[in-house]
């Protein structure tokens, strides 16, 4: 007789700074999110005992039948498929949920997840220190190059945008769950990093590099929705590049991916429509929430 046993699930956490700490705990797939505790189906016993008038029974006590199969393999519970999957029905209430996430992270900062937002304040305090004499810069004063950077930067993040979306569109024509999860999860991450780029820009209100001699001033009203700070096409970039790159984790992709949005960041900076710094965060910003989507939502 038979007991079946219901396999434990694991927990995976949902806390957008768990991500900072482990970023290159995997090689061919995304670090987990958090500790997952893992439930093994306990193994039958591989012989039974002898039952009167059974005719399957042996002469000399033992049993006829085969041995029992190895219990099945663990399944790790996964939020996506406890929440009925990856769908565009559930994306908005899953954009509100990381909405929460993002927002409340800086109270859920401790010691072994500190390290990379350490290091960003640091890089991003460095980068604007230095970004009054990069954009001063002669090398940038060209007006044929900085209209060229930003046709190539507006070009690349159009194909940023446009890519989950072809890919959900070829995953429903070629009943590709795989790729149809691509799609939606690069369009939550989109939004999900739109949504903080713009509220970082209202609290920033900082000057672009073309006004006032490349000064780059905070907290000017006048600035108004034209924050420079953060960088909406690195966001956006970032965001999308890391559900693709982390959906389909082979070198080349991941090659293409970072490569193009790096290309957008520097763009930018030629184009002199943002300063180093402001690049350096949306990169950042939008990696980050990239792979929170990632981690949070994905069906492994």
């Amino acid at each position: 007789m038979f007991v079946k046993i219901k396999t434990g699930r694991g927990l995976r956490g949902s806390t957008f700074l768990a991500v900072f700490s482990r970023s290159r705990q995997r090689s061919s797939a995304l670090p987990a999110f958090a500790v997952m505790a893992l439930l093994f189906l306990s193994p039958p016993s591989r012989a039974q005992d002898r039952v009167p008038g059974d005719p399957s029974a042996t002469p000399d006590g033992g049993s006829s039948r085969a041995d029992l199969p190895d219990a099945p393999q663990p399944q790790v519970a996964n939020p996506a498929a406890e929440s009925g999957g990856v769908t565009l029905r559930a994306t908005p209430i899953n954009i509100l949920k990381d909405q929460g996430a993002i927002w409340t992270s800086p109270a859920r900062i401790r010691e072994n997840n500190a390290i990379l937002p350490v290091a960003l304040v640091l890089a991003t305090t460095l980068t604007i220190t230095t970004d009054h004499q990069v954009m001063s810069s002669s090398k940038l004063q060209n007006t044929s190059l900085n209209n060229e950077a930003d046709t190539a930067s507006t070009g690349l993040v159009g194909g940023f945008v446009a890519a989950p979306v072809i890919i959900y569109g070829l995953g429903q024509i070629h009943h590709d769950s795989h790729a149809t999860e691509t799609g939606i999860l690069g369009g939550e991450a989109m939004v999900d990093s739109l949504i903080v780029d713009e509220a970082m820009k209202l609290i920033s209100f900082r000057e672009r590099p073309t006004v006032d001699n490349a000064k780059g001033k905070f907290f000017q009203s006048s600035v108004g929705l034209n924050s420079s700070f953060p960088s909406m096409h690195s966001v956006i970039a970032w965001s999308s590049a890391t559900v693709i790159a982390s959906e389909y984790d082979g070198p080349l992709t991941k090659v293409a991916c970072y490569g193009l949005a790096t290309g957008v960041s520097l763009t930018r900076v030629l184009s002199r429509q943002h300063f180093p710094s402001d690049v350096l965060v949306g990169s950042a910003v939008g990696w980050l929430i990239g792979r929170y989507v990632i981690h949070r939502h994905r069906r492994d």
